[in-house]
């Protein structure tokens, strides 16, 4: 029964070979939406998130779909997605997660909500935490003969080089890496002990401007976050995302170093952008202090969210180091990777 914490994994930069440890692993494409525990009792069914919250009012389409595809009484472990076109998109996912029920069910109709399921934690009134996780996927395989989309079970493989392919295709349709799993492995709940590799890349952005971190206060302001950017080609500056995590004394460093760039929001590029608080914010106030467009950093990061020069990261930046060298204006989308596109219907069957 709820709540139960999902087994979590650590990063590792490349994917392990087949014959690390005794047993092998268990590879499967690292899915990019909701991790999702589905619990079913009958026609009762509870969805609960990876801090054990719950998710059922938000994806009332996830939940009839768990009620006509799942056994009649079981705990499975997964990732919820939304698909647009022929890959995965995040944005949509995150906008189910809405107060207003009614909302919730126009996007569940717009936008349907698919079931990825790669582990089976408990069948009928069995719990199958402390068995190997090879027998788990035969006993998962069995339980999901019968199902039909949008729920699916997640391909696998016990072949390295299989697995290093899926790291160099899937991205084209959404994914953001390969998962390793031991198949000696008992479910270890909120323990590390899956891994995960996941695509690490470099870009050089504009710091545009950043917004004050929470503790900040007038007498010692702190930077919380830095505003990034990117040229389009035909030379306009759009906003990409954030990088943060910085330490107090860091935070404190930044806001002296960059007070010599900052500019009246006016004659700032962004000038026109709605940076205010939104719906999804919980009216945190995300106004920023805008900065000539002047100053160069690399940034780490996994991939791009959107089509070409709308795109953001998808996740916050890591800052690397500032680039002195580097002009601003040449700061463009040409520089990053493009990705080969994929089918996603390719990776589901």
């Amino acid at each position: 029964m709820p709540p139960l914490s999902p087994m979590l994994a650590k990063s590792v930069a490349n994917v392990p070979a087949a014959d690390a440890v005794d047993g092998g692993y268990l590879y499967e494409p690292k899915w990019d939406g909701f991790r999702c525990l589905v619990f079913r009792d009958g026609d009762e069914i509870e969805l609960t998130s990876r801090s054990t919250k719950s998710l059922t009012r938000y994806f009332p389409d996830v939940v009839e779909a768990a009620r006509a595809n799942l056994p009649e009484r079981c705990v499975v472990d997964a990732e919820i997605v939304t698909v647009v076109g022929d890959r995965l998109d995040f944005d949509t996912l995150s906008q189910r997660v809405h107060p207003a029920a009614s909302r919730v069910a126009m996007l569940a109709e717009e936008t349907p909500a698919t079931l990825i399921v790669f582990d089976l934690l408990a069948l009928g009134h069995e719990s199958l935490l402390d068995t190997a996780l090879g027998e788990r996927r035969e006993r998962l395989e069995s339980a999901l003969s019968g199902a039909a989309a949008p729920v699916h079970l997640t391909r696998t493989t016990r072949d390295a080089a299989v697995a290093e392919q899926w790291f160099g295709q899937f991205e084209g349709a959404g994914l953001d890496g390969v998962m390793a799993k031991r198949l000696d492995s008992a479910y270890a709940p909120n323990g590390r002990k899956m891994l995960k590799i996941k695509h690490a890349r470099t870009a050089d952005v504009v710091v545009a401007g950043y917004r004050l971190h929470k503790t900040s206060t007038d007498a010692a302001p702190l930077l919380g976050s830095m505003l990034l950017g990117l040229y389009t080609e035909a030379g306009v500056l759009h906003h990409v995302g954030v990088c943060a995590s910085f330490t107090a004394a860091r935070r404190a460093e930044l806001v002296a170093e960059l007070a010599p760039l900052e500019v009246p929001l006016a004659d700032h590029p962004w000038g026109e952008m709605e940076m205010g608080p939104n719906r999804w914010s919980s009216g945190k106030d995300l106004s920023f202090v805008p900065l000539a467009p002047e100053r160069v950093l690399e940034v780490g990061y996994e991939h791009m969210e959107g089509p070409g020069e709308d795109a953001r990261f998808r996740h916050t930046a890591q800052f690397k180091r500032w680039r002195p060298d580097r002009e601003a204006s040449s700061c463009t989308y040409a520089q990053l990777e493009e990705v080969v596109g994929y089918r996603l219907q390719d990776v589901l069957t």
